[in-house]
């Protein structure tokens, strides 16, 4: 079947995006946007917004680069403000980000902020009860990993506690705290991972910390249904960002194992988000979002 001359149809989802083999990269934790070959897409030439968030109040984890840098330009372009979390040492990434949420012409207020620590996540909702007097919206999206090929031995305590801590004490306590500055129609986003359901043995830990944050999105949804605040995660499968060469020995191959053959922009990701915070999914709650590129979830 032939393209009718001058009409643009729908792009074909397995070279949407660079297809591996990339080249071989290396990169020190926590990882830049800027060296990364491919670079990355977030959205900001091709995403666009049609008032789906209006004057929402959105808090988000992590959006300083990758699926976060992609979900905060999205729903600046929806037309929420933006309140964000980011590592002292990503304050470069961090103020990018800013600045695309800005040109979309709404509120950016970025927060160094180590999730890790029970106070500083008090602190980063008072922030944001302060600017805004509620929080519409909060999008647990930090996480950290790190790959150990070698087996469970080489998964040192103090790696256990960092993605323990980060990926799931640090999404606990900002429910925790969140959820009485929420009003009702509010919405609560997990990131989960494909790890969830089919691990990979050198990221154990991590993977452990995704199947919990199934089971707690699952159960969160049913604690808060009845406060009119939907709870609901994203699944992504390999998406190129600055973590991939930051805490994988291989990036050449990164994505090939996916059923579309390449890992996901982050850009692709940000619609998820975008459709689970709006009156669209206003029957939505307990799910789980398949952006796996193909690979079957239960």
């Amino acid at each position: 079947m032939q393209d009718t001359p001058g009409k643009q149809g729908p792009q074909d989802p397995t070279t949407k995006g660079p297809r591996p083999p990339f080249p071989q990269q290396e990169q020190e934790p926590p990882g830049w946007s800027g060296p990364l070959d491919p670079p990355p897409d977030h959205g900001e030439d091709s995403y666009r917004g049609s008032g789906l968030l209006r004057e929402r109040v959105a808090v988000l984890t992590g959006g300083d680069s990758g699926i976060g840098r992609a979900v905060a330009i999205a729903l600046a372009r929806e037309g929420a403000d933006v309140l964000f979390t980011h590592l002292p040492a990503e304050a470069g990434e961090a103020r990018e980000t800013a600045r695309w949420v800005a040109e979309a012409g709404r509120r950016a207020i970025p927060v160094p902020c180590d999730i890790r620590e029970e106070e500083q996540c008090r602190a980063l909702v008072e922030r944001a009860v302060a600017e805004f007097g509620r929080i519409d919206l909060l999008v647990n999206n930090a996480a950290y990993q790190m790959s150990q090929p070698k087996g469970i031995q080489d998964i040192s305590t103090e790696q256990f506690d960092r993605v323990m801590r980060t990926n799931l004490y640090g999404m606990f306590w900002l429910c925790k705290m969140a959820v009485p500055h929420m009003p009702r129609g509010g919405s609560i986003i997990n990131t989960t991972s494909v790890q969830a359901y089919k691990p990979s043995p050198h990221l154990l830990d991590y993977a452990m910390t995704k199947g919990a944050i199934v089971t707690f999105t699952q159960g969160l949804a049913q604690m808060l249904v009845e406060s009119g605040i939907r709870v609901n995660a994203v699944a992504p499968g390999p998406v190129w960002t600055p973590l991939i060469p930051a805490t994988l020995p291989d990036t050449a191959e990164f994505g090939a194992q996916s059923p579309m053959g390449r890992p996901a922009q982050p850009a692709e990701m940000a619609p998820s988000y975008v459709f689970l915070a709006s009156e669209h999914a206003s029957f939505i709650t307990a799910g789980i979002v398949n952006a796996t590129g193909g690979t079957p979830l239960p």
